[in-house]
């Protein structure tokens, strides 16, 4: 007598449209701030799904959104909450990064889950930390 195998149930991938949605809120949320922002939406496997800079926003806005999302994605947990941990003495002090991409420990990247599985990131760049960590949640938010 064998045991059965346990049945996988298939989670829903981030798509087009959810990156498209994540941007335009994020995106709207900094706007209503009056701070100009970049947003990037990466799905599962790193791969860039959508982004956006406002006009007004600076260049390195962009590689700041893309690593914050990055970061997130690589680690499952919201930027904001590692900033201790790389600081010297901290447990990620001198975690290796993959793909020669520097992982950036600030607030404004945020995993994205479905049904309990990391399925992509969003990474909010161009505001003050806290800011940008907000516009990230708010996109999050209109995901539900």
């Amino acid at each position: 007598m064998s045991t059965p195998t346990p049945t996988r149930t298939a989670v829903a991938p981030l798509t087009t449209e959810d990156a498209d949605l994540l941007v335009a809120t994020a995106a709207s949320a900094a706007q209503a701030a009056g701070v100009s922002v970049s947003v990037t939406v990466l799905d599962a496997g790193g791969h860039l799904l959508a982004f956006r800079r406002d006009d007004r926003a600076v260049l390195i806005s962009g590689e700041t959104s893309t690593r914050k999302a990055y970061t997130a994605l690589q680690l499952n947990a919201p930027t904001a909450d590692l900033v201790e941990a790389v600081l010297p003495g901290g447990p990620f002090h001198t975690l290796p990064t993959a793909l020669d991409r520097p992982l950036l420990f600030i607030a404004g990247g945020l995993p994205v889950h479905r049904e309990g599985r990391l399925i992509g990131a969003v990474g909010v760049g161009g505001g003050a930390p806290d800011q940008d960590h907000r516009f990230a949640a708010a996109a999050l938010e209109a995901l539900v």
